[in-house]
C-alpha cells in the first residue's frame, strides 16, 4: 500500500507520574552525542577539553529556555501571559528552534566573555578571553552539533506524531492516528484499544483513503449499548471532535458503517470510514538536517582549527534556516492565527536568519583572504 499507518506509543515507558518519551529520550541523546564530538573537536584543535562541559552546560541551558520562550513569545503569547504557570509545563509541548537559537546565540555571547562558577549557594562571574574561542569560532564548532541534534529532535517530533505536513492530495505518505486513537480511549468511554487495517482498494488522486477501525470494547457492554454507542456518540465524535477531524474524513450525515462481533465475552468492532493521508515533514526534516550536517563536519574536517572565522555558523543559519522555509509550504501551521499570513510564522522568522547568515559567509570570505595575504 501507499501509506503508512503511524500509531506508536510516544511514551517509552510509565510509572505512575514518571514517563519517559521517545522525544525527551531523542533530545538528551542529541545533547550527549554532541558532547562526545565536541570533545573530539577540542582534543583535535588542542583546546581545553574541561571546557566541553561548561560548553554542554551552557547548551542545554539555552536551548531548552530559548526553545520554551520561542513558542511563547512567537506562537502563542495571549494564551501564557493569561496562564503563566503553563510556561513551565514543557512536558505538555511547545518548543520552537527559532527561539533556541536567540537563546544559543546569548548564552555563547556570556561562555565567550565570562566565567561562572558556584561555590555552594554562591555564583561567581569573572570576565576572561577563552584562547581561540572567540565568539564566532565557538559558534562555528557549535552549529555542526546542533544540525545534528535537530536530525533526533525531529525524530523524537515523529515519534510523538506532532508538527506534521498537510494532507499530501495522493495516497502517498503517513496516517497518523495516534491522535484519534488518544481522544476515542478514555475512562469515559466504552472503548479498550483500537487498531487499524488499509483497505485493498485506494483512491488514485486523494488524500482521504479507506481504513478500517478495529475497536475493542470493555467488558460489561450488551451488543444493544455498543450499536448505539457506535451509531450515535463515536459517529458523532468523528465527525465534529476538531482535533480527529484533521486525521479523519467521516460524513456524520451519512449513516456509520460497521460491523461487531462477540468474542468470548468481549464486544469488538470493524468501523469504516476515511484516513486523511499528510507528509511526513518530521522526517523530511530529519534528512535535510541529516545532510546540513555532514556538509558542515566535513568543511571542519577540512579546515579544523584553520576554519575562517563565521564560515560554519553563516553556512548553517543560510541552510537550517533555508531547508526551514521550503519544508513549512508542506508543513501544518502550529497555530490558527498563521492562516492568515502571507507565510508562516516558522518562515517569517527564518527569513532574517538567512539573511544574517548571508552576510557572515560574505564576511568569512574576506576574512580568509586577509589571512592568506
Amino acid at each position: 500500500m501507499n501509506f503508512i499507518v503511524w500509531n506508536a506509543n510516544p511514551e517509552l515507558f510509565s510509572m505512575g507520574f514518571l514517563q519517559l518519551r521517545w522525544y525527551g529520550l531523542l533530545f538528551a541523546f542529541g545533547f550527549i552525542i554532541s558532547q562526545q564530538i565536541l570533545y573530539y573537536m577540542h582534543k583535535k584543535e588542542g583546546k581545553p577539553l574541561q571546557d566541553v562541559d561548561t560548553l554542554t552546560v551552557f547548551m542545554v541551558i539555552a536551548t531548552i529556555i530559548g526553545a520554551r520562550l520561542g513558542h511563547v513569545l512567537f506562537y502563542e503569547p495571549e494564551k501564557y501571559l493569561a496562564n503563566p504557570v503553563e510556561i513551565l509545563m514543557i512536558n505538555k509541548g511547545g518548543l520552537a528552534s527559532h527561539g533556541a537559537a536567540v537563546g544559543i546565540l546569548i548564552a555563547i555571547w556570556v561562555y565567550s566573555r565570562y566565567s561562572i562558577t558556584f561555590k555552594g549557594i554562591k555564583m561567581k562571574v569573572e570576565k576572561i578571553r577563552r584562547k581561540n574561542q572567540s565568539y564566532m569560532q565557538v559558534l562555528d564548532r557549535l552549529v555542526v552539533l546542533i544540525a545534528m541534534t535537530a536530525v533526533l529532535i525531529r525524530i523524537g517530533n515523529f515519534a510523538n506524531s506532532e508538527i506534521e505536513g498537510k494532507p499530501t492530495g495522493t495516497p502517498n505518505g503517513v496516517f497518523f492516528a495516534r491522535t484519534v486513537t488518544d481522544r476515542l480511549i478514555s475512562p469515559q468511554t466504552p472503548i479498550k484499544q483500537i487498531e487499524y487495517a488499509k483497505v485493498d482498494s485506494i483512491v488514485l488522486q486523494s488524500d482521504i483513503q479507506p481504513i478500517k477501525l478495529l475497536v475493542e470494547f470493555k467488558r460489561g457492554y450488551e451488543e444493544g449499548q455498543i450499536r448505539y454507542y457506535i451509531e450515535n456518540t463515536l459517529s458523532s465524535i468523528l465527525s465534529s471532535d476538531k482535533y480527529i477531524a484533521k486525521y479523519i474524513s467521516h460524513n456524520g450525515d451519512m449513516p456509520i458503517k460497521y460491523n461487531v462481533v462477540e468474542d468470548q465475552g468481549t464486544w469488538n468492532a470493524i468501523i469504516e470510514t476515511g484516513a486523511i493521508i499528510r507528509y511526513p515533514t518530521q522526517l523530511v526534516e530529519a534528512a535535510g538536517y541529516l545532510v546540513v550536517f555532514l556538509i558542515l563536519l566535513f568543511i571542519w574536517f577540512k579546515y579544523k582549527e584553520k576554519t575562517p572565522e563565521g564560515r560554519l555558523f553563516g553556512l548553517f543559519l543560510i541552510l537550517l534556516f533555508g531547508l526551514r522555509f521550503i519544508f513549512e509550504f508542506i508543513k501544518e501551521n502550529q497555530v490558527d492565527f498563521e492562516s492568515t499570513l502571507p507565510i508562516n510564522m516558522g518562515q517569517i522568522l527564518s527569513i532574517p536568519l538567512i539573511i544574517t547568515g548571508i552576510i557572515i559567509v560574505i564576511r568569512s570570505y574576506g576574512s580568509a583572504a586577509k589571512i592568506s595575504d
